[in-house]
């Protein structure tokens, strides 16, 4: 049993060595051929009884080949049935890995929700697009994040990825992103594939926008969702304080992260959009369905204060307002949390993840907490993912967590 264990393992790694080249070989003009953007996909489209439906439930299921080449990992685009933060009907995408092996661990095959930073206006963005081996600047982000997925089926789990924003890509919508992950997770237990069903071992993870996404599911599960049980979830480079990670980034060389947020809450917030000038709403069409890395290469130095109608707008009561509606904090999640963040994070300031971490033991969640050594956002999301990950892996293996508040 040991030597078959081992012999599973080196080909586990092997599959994520291929996904993560494949993603890499994926970029190339044949893929942008053969892969429509989610908007000219049929697939994609709702069906006319979409309110017939219960939340979670699929409504279609498509075998692909993962960023259209022949690795060994088992591939399912899933449309299923959620709803919006305004509780109005939506078709919601979410992508099923599994690899093919049998799973030799007790119990059935883990399932990992794996929440990319979308971080996105348009659909040209969304993961599932990305992961069938669409073309697309916009689809950085789930490449960038695609080591730690093959991580997860390296060790035999199985792994669900929803593009949580929704059909309308509504980024900063806490409870829009919550109930696409929580209802991406039910259709992947009622698509059942690979050994995993609904005893299997439950876990969520995401860094920075996927992080934001990831803990707002986790704070609305229990009235939600109360049957999706996780038994860990782990969260990295947590966005808090969106009206701070604005105004640090602003004027900077991530000043299009600045943007994407001004845009995301003005679009949702009529009062915001009466913040902005000409050149302010002429913004809002002209980016009405651009990726945050497709801001963050155009607005490069940018300052929102040129598109609004007085100065200091980030800070401005109707807009910190606007913000606040999307702060975690508001419960805690009743699961064990692994979470991390470096004390110099030069996208997301660290105090906002300190005051959430405060806020989230005094509301009684078991937390093991890191401020991270390592500079910088994109560092620590590489450094610290073993951690994570180990978390994970204790709590499938079914290792108590540690209780309380614990960390540095």
């Amino acid at each position: 049993m040991r030597a078959r264990v081992r012999r599973g393992a080196s080909r586990l790694l092997r599959v994520g060595v291929l996904i993560s080249v494949g993603a890499l070989v994926a970029v190339t003009p044949t893929g942008l051929a053969q892969v429509p953007q989610p908007d000219s996909d049929p697939f994609y489209a709702a069906p006319p009884n979409l309110a017939d439906y219960p939340n979670g439930a699929v409504l279609r299921s498509r075998p692909f080949a993962l960023f259209g080449l022949p690795l060994p990992v088992s591939a399912w685009q899933v449309q299923y049935r959620t709803s919006d933060a305004d509780d109005r009907p939506i078709a919601g995408m979410a992508t099923v890995l599994v690899p093919m092996l049998p799973w030799l661990g007790p119990g059935q095959r883990p399932l990992l929700s794996y929440q990319v930073a979308e971080d996105s206006l348009g659909t040209r963005c969304a993961p599932s697009f990305a992961l069938r081996g669409g073309l697309d600047f916009g689809v950085v982000n789930t490449y960038i994040d695609t080591p730690f997925m093959a991580e997860a089926l390296r060790r035999g789990w199985a792994v669900v990825t929803s593009d949580y924003e929704g059909p309308q890509s509504r980024f900063l919508d806490g409870v829009n992103s919550g109930r696409g992950v929580l209802d991406g997770i039910r259709a992947a237990r009622a698509l059942a594939p690979g050994g995993v069903g609904s005893a299997s071992p439950l876990g969520a993870w995401g860094y920075s926008g996927g992080a934001f996404a990831t803990l707002w599911a986790a704070q609305m599960q229990p009235w939600y969702a109360p049957e999706v049980r996780f038994a860990g979830l782990t969260s990295g480079g947590v966005p808090a304080d969106w009206s701070a990670i604005a105004r640090g980034v602003d004027g900077s060389y991530q000043a299009g992260l600045a943007m994407l947020i001004l845009i995301a809450v003005a679009r949702t917030e009529p009062g915001v959009l009466d913040l902005l000038n000409d050149r302010g709403r002429a913004l809002m069409e002209t980016e009405a369905t651009s990726c945050g890395s497709d801001l963050v290469v155009k607005y490069l130095n940018a300052h929102v204060d040129d598109y609004a109608l007085n100065p200091n707008v980030l800070s401005d009561p109707v807009f910190r307002a606007a913000t606040d509606r999307q702060e975690l904090g508001g419960t805690a999640p009743r699961v064990p949390m692994y979470l991390y963040h470096s004390n110099s994070d030069d996208v997301i300031p660290v105090a906002g993840y300190t005051a959430l971490v405060e806020r989230y033991c005094a509301l009684g969640a078991d937390i093991t907490y890191k401020h991270s050594g390592l500079p910088g956002h994109n560092p620590a999301a590489i450094g610290e993912a073993a951690g994570a990950m180990n978390y994970l892996a204790d709590r499938f293996a079914g290792l108590p967590a540690p209780t309380g508040c614990n960390g540095n």
